[in-house]
């Protein structure tokens, strides 16, 4: 793949209009020699591996897939470790193999991982104590410690977004082509786990799989298809600077692909059809995710279809939708509606967490498990209604036992957060509380997804 200045150029017209949520980066010199460098670098993700994901998106827009995207809403760099990416990946084969087990629907597996390092936020400065600095961005900006000095945005640390990145790439493609995603070892995935509810019901299934397993061995079957998954990296296209440094020239076509990762999205706060950001992703070849909130209408989505999928390609274009359980079905029936009778088939994917985040009374930033399961309901609900389909789920989880969410098999209470709330930005699903929204979910596909 090439990345010569004069043929990515064109790339750089986002900064001639109007930007959302960027740093005020305080170096133009030092920034300028960090995108050099990452424009040099070796890409992340490769052309070939993104078209093979928008062809598996078209089938989850038509039906034939379902797509489960699961990862931190910001990940840290302290916590790019072995064990906590295998722990998140190990979560979503779980939640993989229960909704494809009970709905017979093959599963697109995707993380919120390897550049999910930065975030939008509702204030450029935040004051404590008198002292006025400016917002923690995520660590591919600037630092949580609430000093001057962490708080002042680095572009070095966008170099470190694309090592850390690099290396989680690295760990994603070996447990999930080394045998550690191998079907045949369903049952070692929950071994590490807190035992509950959520636990026991794995294992039912897994003891089914297995029983599956050996008579397809006793038959003689090829277990090759067993032995690795696709597994593609996601995060959102925030950072105009590196998502533009990253980007390369495909040898084959001459198109443009984003190479920080496969899918990339734009969010609620950076899907303006005049801003930058539309203008940037517009430019690529990756498949594209937009998030819609509640004050989205029909003329939003479809001007948005227009600009990104010009040409109406299946996978190209994925809404993802974040309502909140009280909104979900008074909103998102007419965006549905409107894009179907304008004959366009974006893939449409629920993330019921955003609109759900509330503070609870001893001061955490959290959310109800009852709302998110609400909103997913509404979700599906409104799909089965129209006839159209439900394409998948856009989830902030992990891999490990935290306390950040309310309720659950597990009854997380207000004072349940206090144990193990490990976030720094927005509170995550732990495990039991993933698995258990996957059972939900494969019971619903089971009758909407055929």
């Amino acid at each position: 793949m090439s990345s010569t200045s004069e043929e990515l150029a064109a790339l750089g017209t986002w900064r001639e209009y109007p930007r959302v949520q960027q740093p005020s980066w305080p170096d133009e010199g030092e920034r300028a020699a960090v995108f050099d460098r990452l424009r040099a670098a070796p890409p992340l993700v490769f052309a070939g591996e993104v078209d093979v994901l928008r062809s598996r998106l078209a089938d989850a827009a038509r039906g034939e897939a379902f797509l489960l995207q699961g990862g931190d809403c910001a990940e840290t760099f302290a916590d790019s470790t072995a064990d906590r990416i295998r722990a998140k990946i190990r979560t979503i084969l779980q939640m993989a193999a229960v909704l494809t087990y009970g709905a017979s629907v093959p599963v697109i597996k995707m993380g919120r991982m390897a550049g999910q390092f930065a975030k939008p936020r509702s204030s450029d400065m935040e004051t404590r104590d008198g002292l006025t600095l400016p917002t923690y961005r995520g660590d591919a900006v600037n630092g949580f410690e609430f000093t001057p000095e962490a708080r002042r945005p680095d572009p070095q640390r966008l170099w470190e977004m694309y090592t850390t990145s690099a290396q989680s790439l690295n760990l994603m493609r070996a447990f999930t082509s080394g045998g550690f995603a191998d079907l045949r070892e369903v049952h070692s995935w929950n071994q590490g786990f807190v035992r509950g509810p959520g636990y026991d019901r794995y294992e039912q299934i897994a003891r089914e799989i297995d029983k599956a397993v050996r008579f397809m061995e006793a038959i003689g079957a090829d277990f090759e298809a067993l032995q690795s998954v696709e597994y593609y990296a996601s995060h959102e296209a925030l950072l105009l600077d590196y998502e533009e440094a990253m980007s390369r020239i495909d040898s084959r076509t001459g198109e443009i692909y984003g190479c920080s990762g496969h899918f990339l999205w734009i969010g609620e706060r950076t899907r303006q059809l005049d801003g930058a950001h539309v203008e940037f992703v517009s430019r690529l070849r990756n498949p594209i995710g937009v998030k819609l909130g509640p004050s989205s209408t029909v003329d939003d989505a479809l001007r948005l279809i227009d600009t990104l999928d010009p040409e109406r390609e299946p996978g190209r274009i994925t809404f993802i939708s974040r309502m909140g359980a009280g909104r979900i079905r008074d909103v998102l029936p007419g965006l549905v509606e409107g894009v179907r009778d304008a004959g366009a088939t974006p893939a449409w994917v629920t993330d019921p967490m955003h609109g759900n985040t509330i503070t609870s009374s001893n001061g955490y930033k959290t959310r109800r498990f009852e709302d998110i399961l609400e909103e997913v309901r509404g979700f599906f609900e409104v799909h089965r209604a129209l006839g159209t389909v439900p394409a998948g789920l856009h989830m902030e989880l992990t891999g490990d036992d935290v306390t950040e969410v309310l309720g659950g098999t597990g009854h997380i209470d207000e004072a349940g957060l206090e144990r193990r709330y490990e976030t720094l930005v927005d509170p995550r699903l732990n495990h039991q509380q993933s698995l258990e929204l996957a059972f939900l979910v494969a019971e619903m596909l089971g009758q909407d997804v055929r």
